[in-house]
């Protein structure tokens, strides 16, 4: 199970990425930016509503997306995530491709997702941290990303 998992991320998401075609390597980053908005929200083992509303509103404006463009990003996210072995096939590709703002923006994002369902949830939490970790965002960043995102999102302080 374990070798068709990995197939299919080596088949799907990193041949995009590591093309010299500018447009495939965009694509493939974006699909593993999306895969970690999904993990998160699927941290709890239950994806809402609320969540998926926030995760294709993120890619769509984070990309430049139509909604029909960020509907299909979200479904291949979705099935890439519940198809990989761990997040490191996607923050692998994400840390070697972003730049430190756009890692903090992400994990902005991340932080967003999170609080979509107005639920504090240690799991999606646990999550953040790990992939944030994994990005190599400095903890100060990791901090400010939280804080903007809990203000966006119109929560109050912990």
């Amino acid at each position: 199970m374990f070798e068709s998992l990995k197939q299919l991320f080596e088949d799907r998401v990193a041949p995009a990425v590591t093309r010299t075609v500018p447009g495939e390597r965009e694509r493939g980053l974006r699909l593993a930016a999306a895969a970690l908005l999904f993990e998160v929200a699927r941290a709890d083992a239950v994806v809402k509503d609320e969540e998926r509303t926030v995760m294709r509103a993120a890619v769509q404006s984070t990309f430049g997306l139509s909604p029909e463009e960020g509907e299909e990003l979200v479904r291949l996210a979705e099935d890439a995530s519940r198809h990989s072995a761990s997040v490191f096939e996607f923050t692998r590709i994400v840390d070697r491709e972003l730049p430190p703002a756009d890692k903090k923006r992400l994990v902005e994002l991340l932080w967003l997702l999170a609080f979509a369902d107005a639920e504090k949830d240690a799991s999606e939490e646990q999550m953040v941290r790990r992939i944030a970790g994994l990005l190599h965002v400095p903890h100060p960043d990791f901090i400010d990303a939280k804080i903007r995102a809990r203000e966006e999102s119109g929560l109050g302080k912990d």
